[in-house]
């Protein structure tokens, strides 16, 4: 197996192909298709199953790994958006329409994390990833609230669009991170000592140094996709070497090295919203894409999302 595949993957640097980031499957599969926007797809390792929103539908979807069966998971979900699993694998769920921030508990029952900052209630959360001590950091642009599209109409009563960290042990709510034209995808860094987060309407991912008490660095721009014709960031997620790879929109997924170059993209036919990895080694990614459940199985690696600082599966909950 050599050489560049043109059809699913473009290489902008020889990185992209010496970190074997082209190799593996020829073309995606289709898992599902009939959704009116999907994102936030989560891959639940004991289940061997994933879920995902379809934002406009109202509901959350399931995709059984063994069976290829899709049903609802949850009908009149808030109009979630992202989804993460916090470290005992609960699933984190960002609801634009019910405009909170949630949990699901093992038993099935639904617990409120956030829902007002200083006693105004939330925008409309969008993307959320959990530290290793259990904060619950997510983006609170405005999309659930310019419209009854996928969420409820409204005017913000914060006034602007941020992110924040929900303190695992006082439950308090904390600003960390403004001037965001739309922040949305976050994630951590292998150290946790530093979040990647995305803006959408600026076409910027930023980074910013995460303080020993939970306060942010001023950020700097890690990545600048403006010039690139539709290429408005969403989520993001990292693989084992430390490469960011991020939903891009009508641009596909484009591949990052650490030190911020563009090395490689995977073409997509459909307006990406978001990605995720999973399957038995974690490296099968996922891709919500406008109507279509997509995924590729890789040559690379994906992190878990309940252990950003460690090797895959090497002692997570799963």
């Amino acid at each position: 197996m050599s050489g560049e595949r043109p059809e699913l993957y473009e290489t902008f640097d020889e990185r992209f192909l010496t970190g074997r980031c082209a190799y593996g499957d020829d073309a995606l599969e289709v898992l599902y298709a009939g959704c009116r926007w999907a994102e936030g797809p989560v891959y639940l390792p004991a289940w061997r199953q994933l879920v995902w929103s379809d934002i406009p539908n109202d509901r959350l979807l399931r995709w059984d790994e063994e069976t290829g069966a899709v049903a609802v998971f949850r009908r009149s979900a808030g109009h979630v958006n992202g989804n993460t699993l916090d470290r005992e694998g609960r699933l984190i769920s960002c609801e634009q329409g019910n405009r909170r921030v949630t949990r699901t508990e093992h038993d099935g029952t639904v617990t409120v994390l956030a829902d007002r900052w200083r006693g105004r209630r939330l925008n409309s959360p969008n993307d959320a990833a959990v530290r290793s001590d259990g904060s619950v950091w997510f983006s609170d642009p405005d999309f659930g609230i310019t419209s009854d599209y996928e969420g409820h109409r409204a005017e913000s009563e914060i006034g602007s669009n941020n992110v924040y960290r929900v303190d695992p042990h006082s439950g308090e709510v904390r600003l960390v991170a403004d001037g965001f034209g739309a922040p949305n995808g976050l994630v951590f860094s292998h150290d946790e000592r530093r979040l990647f987060v995305s803006d959408t309407r600026a076409g910027l991912i930023r980074v910013f140094d995460v303080r020993a008490d939970g306060t942010l660095s001023d950020g700097e721009v890690f990545a600048d996709a403006s010039d690139r014709k539709g290429a408005r960031f969403d989520n993001l997620r990292l693989d084992a070497d430390g490469r960011l790879w991020a939903a891009a929109m009508s641009d596909g997924v484009h591949c990052y090295d650490p030190d911020g170059t563009l090395i490689g993209r995977l073409a997509v036919p459909e307006p990406v919203a978001n990605i995720s990895w999973g399957g038995a080694k974690r490296n099968r990614l996922f891709i919500a894409a406008q109507t279509t459940l997509y995924s590729v199985v890789m040559s690379v690696t994906g992190t878990h999302p309940t252990g950003p600082g460690r090797r895959p599966w090497q002692g997570s909950a799963a």
